[in-house]
């Protein structure tokens, strides 16, 4: 079983779903109202922030059970752990600009490519 990358997995939901709420929230700050997308720098923040996490998903999500799946579970789970740890350094560092996202997008990069490395190699090589 997988318990671990569950939990993993519905965290990163949550995180995603936080930043939905961060949207909602920002709109009402700034004034911007739907279905405008811009007109306000914290509030268009907010809004990439949370469009950045979702282009995220589609690669951290397989790539993370995929690891699970043909390495480990706690491996998974910690390495997925610390991309959420990443968005959450992202969200902090751009919300307060956008050019301080670079450390929160580096270390959930790196947790990304890590997981996607992973399983694709445990695949190949269960091909070999």
């Amino acid at each position: 079983m997988h318990h671990l990358t569950a939990l993993v997995t519905l965290l990163a939901i949550l995180f995603y779903f936080f930043t939905s709420i961060n949207v909602s929230r920002s709109r009402t700050k700034t004034g911007v109202k739907v279905p405008a997308m811009s007109g306000h720098p914290d509030f268009e923040r907010a809004f990439r922030i949370q469009m950045n996490t979702l282009e995220w998903m589609p690669i951290f999500l397989p790539s993370l059970w995929l690891f699970a799946i043909y390495i480990s579970d706690s491996g998974a789970a910690a390495i997925g752990a610390v991309w959420i740890v990443g968005r959450i350094v992202y969200f902090i560092g751009y919300s307060k600009a956008a050019a301080k996202r670079g450390p929160g997008f580096f270390i959930q990069g790196i947790a990304a490519i890590a997981l996607w490395a992973g399983a694709l190699g445990a695949a190949v090589l269960r091909l070999v």
